[in-house]
């Protein structure tokens, strides 16, 4: 059936949470079908391990608004995010998890705010209504990136919110392999504003993001948009050689005028020691960087695509031919 453009769309990353997908779609109708009757909504499975993949099948086969987008494995939260933002077809885009954290109802209080002239408005939990540990872990993961960055982050603000078409572009114009959807928002630099909302508890299970992940998200989104550790390891460097300098003047005045030798092989090794795990630690960020720049390298696509609700069979396509679509984005998000 053919169906008008529409104005709205609604991406969804899906993983772990298939059994929600029903509700979540009958709240996402009632919230804004009055408001925005020809809005699509695009499901990405990104390998949930939980068989969500027939739940959006028979979705989109009772409501031809829903497209379903299966990737051929688990690529990230934030890649997901990027497959659905390739394929909207919208002039407004919202972006939510499907956990029904976010609440659809708070839809249309964004797209109000957005019509006041701004191109991003983001979802502003007042309340986290998440695990005393995830509260902890988002804050402390963002002072820490926000010190290594020089960036200043708000740990309330994910992924949910509403974006014009033309924010939209412009974070697809990025074509990084390391893709991180907040970090993305606030380089694009259009108007933006928050709009306080109601967070829900999640519906079923537990965040996917181990610690571990959370962890290796958050040293990959700061190395992908940041050479602050670069410069924090040169004047780390160059305080010791200080350092090292003066003590070593003050162990020779002692020595020629009070004839007093220093002695202590103990504090001898240890001060190798550390200065050698200094030396690794520069090394290894130098590392890092050059890890990346050889992944943007191979230009290799952000995502492969094994299935689609729209496409009469199944197929194989990525998210870029010879350049790759931009933007990973976790969020720090559901990370966070």
């Amino acid at each position: 059936m053919s169906l008008p453009t529409p104005t709205l769309s609604i991406v969804v990353p899906v993983y772990g949470c298939g059994s929600t997908l029903p509700q979540l779609h009958a709240r996402i109708d009632a919230a804004i079908s009055t408001v925005h009757p020809n809005y699509e909504l695009l499901l990405v499975d990104d390998a949930s391990p939980d068989g969500a993949w027939s739940t959006i099948v028979k979705l989109a086969e009772q409501d031809p608004r829903i497209r379903g987008v299966k990737l051929s494995r688990n690529f990230g939260q934030h890649r997901a995010i990027t497959a659905g933002l390739d394929r909207v077809q919208g002039q407004w885009i919202v972006v939510m998890d499907c956990d029904l954290q976010d609440q659809p109802e708070e839809i249309p209080k964004l797209w109000t705010k957005a019509q006041e002239g701004f191109d991003v408005v983001s979802a502003r939990r007042t309340e986290r209504q998440d695990s005393l540990r995830d509260k902890l872990s988002s804050r402390a993961f963002y002072w820490l990136f926000d010190a290594l960055s020089g960036t200043t982050s708000d740990s309330a603000i994910a992924n949910f919110g509403i974006y014009s078409r033309r924010a939209v572009e412009a974070i697809k114009s990025r074509p990084e392999q390391s893709t991180f959807f907040p970090l993305a928002v606030d380089w694009i630099g259009f108007p933006r504003t928050t709009l306080e909302i109601e967070h829900s508890e999640r519906e079923e299970g537990d965040s996917s993001y181990s610690w571990l992940h959370k962890a290796s998200l958050g040293i990959d989104a700061l190395i992908g948009n940041s050479n602050r550790p670069l410069h924090l390891s040169i004047r780390l460097g160059m305080l010791m050689a200080v350092l090292s300098f003066v003590v070593g003047i003050a162990f020779t005045v002692q020595k020629l005028a009070f004839g007093v030798s220093v002695e202590g092989w103990t504090a001898l090794m240890v001060t190798m020691v550390f200065l050698f795990g200094l030396l690794f630690i520069n090394l290894g960020v130098v590392g890092i960087y050059l890890g990346k720049v050889f992944d943007e390298s191979k230009q290799r696509p952000l995502y492969l695509v094994e299935n689609d609700t729209n496409e009469p069979e199944p197929n194989s396509k990525s998210g870029a031919a010879s350049t790759p679509t931009p933007l990973e984005t976790s969020g720090l998000a559901e990370a966070t």
